[in-house]
């Protein structure tokens, strides 16, 4: 492993502290690891964030009225507040499109894929469960001739089977995934805010909305959301926190600013890192803002983050931004050394203007849920599959998850 710009190797974590290095190099081996791995990284771990005394506000039974009330609230109010139309949405897709989601930069994350022999091995099919449904939506924009401020929303089904499995990572994914159709004087910095703001102003009436159909959820240990979410550069939060790795520079600003999004991620920033690895085929990270923030700064993408009091970890609720366009693809893919992907459909699609210019994200289903009915795990408001190291663990705190 080797730092940006530099021959010198890095030194992983657990080794540095059994060799001569400088506190610099440790840090700099603390962000390289940090940039897409998992919030948690083992069980002895978990076990001390776990929270203790923990009490579900919500019976079972209260809980599954809870989240479908939720549920048709807010998809309700993203097509309300974005003029989207909700759609049917794939499962699986053809290995061969290239619109699944691949996850970030650096192949850690791979898809399900199996075999459909199809007609006795005639005429077979190689597919793949989906990730996500980032790059479809903006094929399926054609599709449903969705035109400029018009778009799409779907109630979205994923596996993700590379995610360690801890109290807000599970491979079972849901998402209400989005896209909305742009024009080119949208892809701004201002659009991008605005319209998280619109979906901002949706979760913080859904919680509202769930508490007045539950009082109990109005617990003063357990703070609401804020009307308004606090807008920071990924810049920003390491010109605050220089010396700390990614999660802890978000963990550590969202003791100051309880909801935050974050912008421009996936370019490298001051110190020669991404604040975290981001794919090269959909969000666009490569633009230049300069112009709209006043100083070296680049990306039309970001994060929706807020403080969990429950669990009083980081929780991150959304990851959207305004798509790449031909240019920036080509640009992108290039800085990711995935050039040989422009042979793909859905690359082609975007290269020859057949595709249209978008802004989209996903919104995590049960990160939303789990967060607004005051859960300490995942497990409490989907079902999935967990080890047993992971269900004994939360059973001990008294979570019990869902089977």
């Amino acid at each position: 492993m080797t730092q940006a710009g530099d021959l010198r190797p890095v030194p992983d974590a657990a080794s540095a502290a059994t060799m001569a290095v400088t506190p610099w190099e440790v840090a700099m081996a603390d962000k390289i690891a940090d940039l897409a791995g998992p919030g948690i990284g083992d069980y002895a771990e978990l076990a001390r964030v776990l929270p203790e005394g923990y009490e579900s506000l919500l019976t079972p039974r209260q809980t599954q009225q809870a989240i479908f009330a939720v549920k048709d609230y807010i998809e309700q109010g993203l097509c309300r507040e974005l003029n989207l139309q909700m759609v049917t949405v794939p499962l699986i897709v053809a290995a061969d499109s290239g619109v699944n989601d691949m996850l970030d930069r650096d192949g850690s994350r791979t898809p399900v894929g199996f075999h459909i022999s199809n007609d006795h091995g005639q005429h077979p099919v190689d597919a793949q469960i989906v990730q996500a449904a980032t790059k479809w939506k903006r094929t399926a924009l054609r599709q449903f001739d969705c035109g400029p401020g018009e778009g799409i929303c779907t109630d979205m089904r994923a596996v993700r089977k590379d995610y360690f499995l801890d109290h807000d990572h599970s491979c079972y994914v849901d998402q209400w995934d989005w896209e909305q159709v742009i024009t080119e004087s949208q892809r701004s910095v201002d659009f991008l805010t605005g319209t998280v703001r619109r979906i901002w102003r949706v979760l913080v009436g859904a919680e509202r909305f769930v508490q007045e159909m539950f009082p109990v959820l109005k617990d003063p240990r357990y703070p609401s959301l804020p009307d308004e979410l606090t807008f920071l550069h990924a810049e920003d939060i390491l010109e605050m926190y220089p010396d700390l790795p990614r999660k802890r520079r978000e963990t550590m600003v969202l003791q100051r600013h309880p909801a935050i999004f974050i912008i421009g991620i996936g370019w490298p920033l001051s110190d020669g890192y991404p604040h975290e690895m981001r794919a090269a085929d959909y969000d666009d990270w490569i633009a230049d803002t300069s112009a709209a923030t006043g100083r070296p700064t680049h990306g039309l993408n970001g994060d929706i983050l807020v403080w969990n009091h429950v669990t009083r970890r980081r929780h991150e609720l959304s990851s959207m931004g305004i798509r790449v366009t031909a240019s920036t693809l080509r640009q992108q893919l290039e800085h990711a050394g995935q050039l040989s992907s422009l042979q793909l459909p859905y690359y082609r699609g975007i290269i020859s203007g057949e595709l249209p210019l978008s802004v989209g994200g996903g919104i995590g289903q049960s990160r939303t849920l789990m967060l607004l009915l005051r859960k300490a795990h995942l497990g409490e408001v989907s079902v999935s599959v967990w080890p047993k190291i992971l269900t004994d663990l939360c059973a001990a705190r008294n979570i019990h998850v869902l089977t």
